[in-house]
């Protein structure tokens, strides 16, 4: 018998018979501003739960290691169990968001280099950025384990900037997360990656091909996933 594990804002987890893989079903709710603003579209599981699947299976032919195993529904994965570090890493390319906020920098000013940032999660505490050298003070990572966590960012950046590449999509700045595999130890890339967790812009017009779309009311979510999985669809 299975049980729920962990309930978020865009998914549940549940254990299976094997207790170094869960079930992942991809819920139908979009939250943003800290769940703030909340609603639920009719399809949104099923377009996040193709978009990661297709972005997980090209990062795994990339040697990018994931927990994904199998997508076995339109709106459930199988995935390997993880110990959650509790950083969330965001890797930005583009200027946007809190960023433009808080360097007073204009959104959309390319960056001369990719900016890697680190952010405790803690709901409690809004997911405050820290350093190096606080994740160090608090014992939430050792110094070899942040120096994987950037290498596989930096790596999953490239990756994923040539893929969205090919369907004339700009990767703007995005959000990861990682866990150490309960067999192992080893870490590897957990979560997902989706519209979400995205920001995508079409490459000429700037178009939002995003969570954004909900955030600003710009347009409709589920349209705009779909629109953007059909981009994808393109790319082998």
């Amino acid at each position: 018998m299975t049980q729920l594990l962990y309930e978020g804002k865009a998914k549940q987890m549940f254990t299976t018979d094997d207790p170094n893989v869960l079930r992942v079903v991809y819920k139908n709710d979009a939250t943003a501003f800290n769940g703030q603003k909340k609603a639920s579209f009719d399809g949104k599981g099923r377009l996040n739960n193709a978009i990661c699947t297709k972005i997980f299976k090209m990062l795994q032919k990339n040697g990018v290691p994931t927990h994904y195993l199998d997508t076995i529904s339109e709106n459930e994965q199988l995935v390997r169990a993880v110990n959650i570090i509790p950083i969330e890493v965001v890797v930005r390319n583009v200027v946007a968001g809190s960023l433009s906020k808080r360097l007073g920098i204009d959104e959309g000013k390319s960056l001369g280099r990719t900016i890697i940032e680190f952010y405790y999660k803690s709901d409690e505490l809004g997911d405050p950025m820290i350093n190096s050298d606080h994740a160090l003070a608090m014992e939430i990572a050792t110094k070899d384990e942040l120096v994987e966590i950037r290498r596989l960012a930096l790596s999953i950046n490239d990756a994923l900037q040539n893929f969205f590449a090919e369907a004339g999509i700009l990767l703007v700045d995005f959000k990861l997360e990682f866990g150490k595999l309960k067999e192992t130890g080893a870490i590897v890339l957990a979560d997902e990656i989706s519209p979400d967790s995205c920001r995508l812009w079409d490459k000429e017009t700037h178009e939002k091909l995003d969570k954004d779309v909900f955030r600003r009311n710009i347009a409709d979510l589920p349209e705009t996933y779909e629109k953007l999985l059909k981009r994808l669809e393109d790319v082998k």
